[in-house]
């Protein structure tokens, strides 16, 4: 297998990763509104995580923009581009339980910000 090759491999895994992580996610769901390989995933139609079409990483939200900062600052991820100060992009090759760990804290935040009815149609969270 070639460098380029693996790499590739590497990457579509963290995709999935990612993805299967979202997915396990009571309400997620996914879509593509900015187009074919924009992963998006949701819940009570809010923005939880995205992948975008290159690949590089997924973007989560944050509790706010001092937490972003820390995190990019301890080299954790670097700021989200097209999303507000609060949200950060970890690059896909993260270690598995970094990036649960931030893309469940994510859903936790916008979850918290439905609204109660909302909130109520969702099934609890393991």
């Amino acid at each position: 297998m070639t460098q380029a090759s693996l790499h590739l491999t590497l990457r579509a895994m963290s995709r999935d990763t990612v993805n299967t992580i979202c997915a396990a996610l009571p309400g997620a769901d996914w879509s593509e509104p900015f187009g074919p390989g924009h992963d998006v995933w949701k819940v009570g139609d809010k923005i939880f995580a995205a992948i975008g079409a290159q690949g590089t990483g997924v973007s989560v939200k944050t509790p706010d923009v001092e937490t972003a900062q820390m995190l990019i600052d301890a080299g954790v991820g670097v700021k989200a581009p097209y999303f507000h100060k609060s949200w950060i992009h970890l690059p896909l090759d993260a270690e598995t339980e970094e990036l649960r760990h931030r893309i469940t804290a994510s859903y936790d935040l916008i979850r918290a910000s439905l609204t109660k009815k909302a909130q109520a149609a969702l099934a609890p969270r393991a």
